[in-house]
């Protein structure tokens, strides 16, 4: 059984009044606690006390996360990941640009607002051997460069699974509705399974960004995809909230998989 939780945390710069990063971050951590991932992806993670205050809060996971570059004090975001190493072996990371250059830190393409960066590790099930690749990433917001960092990350991910014969988890934030192309690009074909509509096939209450419990707002662009080495248990979003503090602007979403039969992959 693995579990998977994809959170975007909210970057802790931005003036959110009564829900600053001060004020909620335990109240994060709590529903990250509460779940136990086995694999959490994070996106909006400021390299500064955000990130430091993860690391400190959360010691059993392995950490990796690269800054995704560009001008000002958002340099220092970063979409990592974070595993627990008990079960896992690590075996590589790496981490590329969503561009037409992306192995050029700091790249943009399509009229981007901001550089975005895809991290991945690839894993070993130290109980089965069992070899997978967690991919997190966190799209930029530009209906132009959003179908662009679709393609580029397919492109990637096509290229992973031929050369490794890899089992697949992928997180983020996509900041596109699912029935957006970004989508159809990522799970038209089968490649990747959308774990939450496995669980709940109509497609209802998928919203996780919130604006902070704006219902106008809420939109379902945080989303776990897993190639079909995998049966989806559950899956599920945490809507806590204590009042009107919430964890987030967006709600985190998890899911819970089991391998469909032994599955060793390429480990080099």
């Amino acid at each position: 059984m693995i579990k998977v939780m994809s959170f975007n945390i909210r970057v802790g710069l931005a003036d959110d009044g009564e829900n600053h990063w001060s004020r909620r971050k335990s109240f994060a951590l709590e529903r990250i606690r509460a779940f136990e991932p086995d694999l959490l992806g994070l996106q909006e993670c400021l390299d500064t006390e955000q990130a430091e205050f993860v690391r400190t809060n959360l010691p059993d996971y392995h950490f990796f996360g690269i800054h995704r570059g560009g001008p000002g004090d958002t340099a220092l975001e970063m979409a990592p990941l974070l595993f627990r190493r008990s079960p896992f072996h690590l075996l590589d990371t790496g981490c590329f640009w969503l561009s037409e250059t992306p192995e050029i830190p700091g790249s943009m393409s399509w009229g981007s607002n901001y550089p975005r960066t895809v991290s991945w590790a690839r894993l070993a099930c130290r109980l089965t051997g069992s070899v997978l690749t967690f991919v997190n990433t966190h799209f930029d917001y530009e209906p132009t460069a959003i179908e662009g960092d679709a393609r580029v990350l397919r492109q990637w991910l096509d290229r992973i699974r031929q050369e490794t014969d890899t089992a697949l988890i992928v997180t983020g934030d996509f900041n596109a509705d699912k029935d957006a192309n970004a989508y159809r690009l990522l799970t038209g074909d089968g490649m990747l399974i959308d774990a939450l509509r496995q669980i709940q096939p109509n497609g209802e209450d998928e919203a996780t960004f919130h604006a902070y419990g704006h219902q106008e707002e809420m939109a379902a662009i945080d989303w776990i995809l897993v190639s079909d080495h995998f049966r989806v248990r559950d899956a599920q979003i945490d809507h806590s909230r204590q009042g009107n503090l919430f964890p987030s602007d967006h709600y985190p979403i998890t899911a819970v998989l089991d391998w469909k039969a032994f599955f060793r992959g390429h480990n080099t």
